[in-house]
């Protein structure tokens, strides 16, 4: 399996991988493919990644997020999408690897998350006081820093959530 940035060609494959792996999701609005184009379209993915094995098998975004209307170098992780038969196979765990890799090396000073405590705590990411998210229940708001002084404040994420939530 290779990761690697999303081309321009990858588009239809990435919004088919997106529809497969929300359809049905008790958490899902079938709004996800809509979100990552939107966040394409106004030039805010800071990473779209694709899981290539014979055509494209998973995708995920990252984007800017603001804390207390501030761009502090930090992004958000999601959606991240897999086909359903890949899932469980290390697929989504190798994007989200990837992704913070690549955050990290270009001197991100964190990122944030909006997920299952329990899955996204493996990559490092936890509660942290000092940083709110109103967009859901705060258990599943989570941070992970990379930059020895965490931002405090309330997180917002790209606009084109909004527009797609």
């Amino acid at each position: 399996m290779l990761i690697r940035d999303e081309t321009a060609a990858d588009r239809a494959a990435v919004r088919g991988v997106i529809a497969a792996a929300f359809e049905g999701h008790p958490f899902s609005n079938g709004r996800e493919g809509d979100l990552v184009d939107a966040l394409r379209d106004a030039g805010a993915l800071t990473l779209s990644l694709v899981a290539e094995d014979a055509g494209i098998l998973g995708h995920i975004a990252i984007s800017p997020v603001t804390i207390d209307g501030a761009s502090l170098d930090w992004f958000g992780l999601g959606p991240v999408a897999v086909l359903p038969e890949r899932q469980r196979r290390g697929v989504g765990a190798a994007l989200i690897e990837a992704a913070l890799s690549r955050l990290r090396a270009r001197g991100a000073a964190g990122c944030v998350v909006f997920g299952e405590p329990s899955y996204y705590s493996r990559f490092g990411f936890e509660s942290r006081s000092g940083l709110r998210f109103a967009g859901g229940p705060p258990e599943l708001f989570m941070a992970s820093p990379f930059a020895p002084t965490i931002a405090r404040g309330a997180v917002d994420y790209h606009p084109a959530f909004a527009l797609v939530g």
